[in-house]
């Protein structure tokens, strides 16, 4: 039997409506591996995401009012809908983004991962005393609340992944949401909603309207959203940045990366090679935040981690991202394709590193499709846009250096602070660099940056602030009140 390929009516959910048009006109969605038109997508416009808004607000008050119990109970029950649907959840991912089927069967996972998570913190979010009358003082305690509707944007490249880390957190706390997934990539979502009114979440609590820019600044600027979550680039975020400082609207940042992975003489090579080009090549093209795109390796052993890397560039294969032996998808858009392309090819002409691998468009691909070759460079220059510039795209940087501290200058050279990798055997060496690198997280022989729900993510730096995941990604969503009793 082959395939499924078709693709589901997308629409606005704003209230208890799913709206097959908004204000904003429509778009039409192309499949990454073909250049082929799959649909229309209807765009929300400032007028459609004012409505979501003042949806969201008048579910606030009956949704708070529910007990925690209550709410655990419901994100329990969506977790188990999520879960049942994992296959098509995945099928509809890789129809958004063009993905290959094995991550987005992993993404799909991980989204039901968080959700039952922090359905486990709805009834645990705790206050403290801290005062009593006993000790001659006030009745003093602390209250976590809710702040009320957030404004959660999603990134295209792993939206339902991020519906785990922002919006699943945020209803657990007990606030209400208006989500803007990106017009890029609505099929997924789109069957979640589908979930979220199964599972019982009353109408209002969750709405979601696609859009372009407008409809985001639409949402950002809403006096009504009272704390905005954004995954994106640093040029996005600082225009939401702007538009949040007119009302000191507070914000979640996370943003880019261009993380470094140390490499050092006694580290497990092999491993290093097939887990770093895993990740830049097969993980969704590159296109992700904490990928090592920097691969910084000791001079006594980069000529050995270079031929490795290049043979297991040259294994990877290209083709339906449904087959199972394919490894590497196309990107996201034409446009995409071809920014990528010029920072390569700028790269080339400037001398700033040996190109290895790639370069180009592969042959044996769909003719329309977006497609890049893994790209390898070889003694880029520390300073070079290459090596300063996230690509977010399949392209790898190999560096040399002589020392642990020449290596830490380099991997701290960049703007961005995202992630880190360490590879050595040496305990030591471990303790000294995860306090020298500056980097949100720092991960050490082979561990991924989510290596469980509890663990928070996030970065510095132009790569963002504020927390997800964890106990940390939960209070990104309740402020403390004080109260004292005299």
């Amino acid at each position: 039997m082959g395939i499924d390929r078709t693709v589901p009516a997308v629409h606005l959910h704003i209230g208890g409506q799913a709206r097959a048009e908004g204000t904003g006109g429509t778009v039409e969605h192309v499949f990454p591996v073909t250049g082929e038109v799959q649909g229309l997508v209807p765009l929300a416009g400032p007028a459609d995401v004012a409505e979501a808004v003042e949806a969201a607000h008048a579910a606030f008050p009956a949704w708070r009012a529910w007990t925690p119990a209550e709410r655990r109970g419901v994100l329990v029950r969506l977790a188990e809908l999520i879960k049942a649907d994992i296959a098509e959840l995945g099928r509809l991912s890789v129809l958004d983004n063009g993905m290959t089927h094995r991550i987005g069967l992993h993404l799909a996972s991980s989204m039901a991962g968080y959700t039952e998570y922090y359905a486990g913190w709805a009834d645990k979010i705790e206050g403290r005393v801290t005062t009593v009358p006993a000790q001659r003082r006030e009745l003093a305690y602390t209250v976590p609340e809710p702040y009320g509707v957030v404004g959660i944007i999603l990134t295209w490249n792993g939206p339902l992944v991020s519906v785990g880390m922002k919006v699943i957190p945020a209803l657990a706390a007990g606030n209400t949401v208006v989500v803007k997934p990106s017009e890029l990539t609505p099929y997924a979502t789109e069957h979640l909603m589908r979930l979220v009114r199964a599972a019982g979440i009353p109408d209002g609590v969750v709405n979601l309207v696609l859009g372009g820019p407008d409809a985001g600044e639409a949402l950002v600027r809403h006096p009504l959203v009272q704390k905005v979550s954004f995954t994106g680039g640093p040029t996005t975020a600082r225009k939401i940045l702007a538009s949040c400082a007119e009302s000191l609207k507070p914000a979640v940042l996370e943003l880019g990366g261009k993380s470094a992975n140390l490499v050092f003489p006694d580290a497990d090579l092999d491993r290093v090679t097939l887990i770093n080009t895993s990740s830049v090549f097969e993980t969704l093209a590159g296109q992700g935040c904490a990928i090592p795109s920097r691969l910084l390796v000791h001079e006594s052993v980069y000529d050995e981690v270079a031929e490795k890397v290049v043979a297991r560039v040259r294994s990877l294969r290209f083709g339906d991202p449904f087959d199972p032996s394919t490894n590497v998808s196309p990107v996201v858009t034409h446009a995409a394709r071809d920014r990528i392309l010029g920072m390569i090819g700028r790269a080339r002409s400037q001398g700033v590193g040996r190109l290895l691998a790639g370069g180009g468009v592969p042959d044996g691909v769909p003719a329309g499709g977006y497609y890049v070759e893994p790209t390898v460079f070889g003694d880029v220059a520390p300073d070079s846009e290459i090596a300063q510039v996230e690509v977010f795209g399949p392209v790898l940087s190999l560096l040399r250096f002589s020392s642990e501290e020449e290596a830490v200058a380099i991997a701290n050279s960049t703007s961005y602070g995202l992630a880190s990798y360490v590879n050595t055997r040496d305990i030591g060496r471990v303790n000294r660099l995860t306090a020298q690198l500056r980097a949100g997280g720092v991960y050490v022989n082979g561990a991924p940056p989510v290596v469980g729900y509890e663990l928070p993510f996030g970065g510095v730096g132009i790569s963002g602030y504020g927390r997800e995941g964890g106990q940390e990604g939960l209070l990104e969503f309740v402020r403390t009140k004080a109260v004292a009793i005299a």
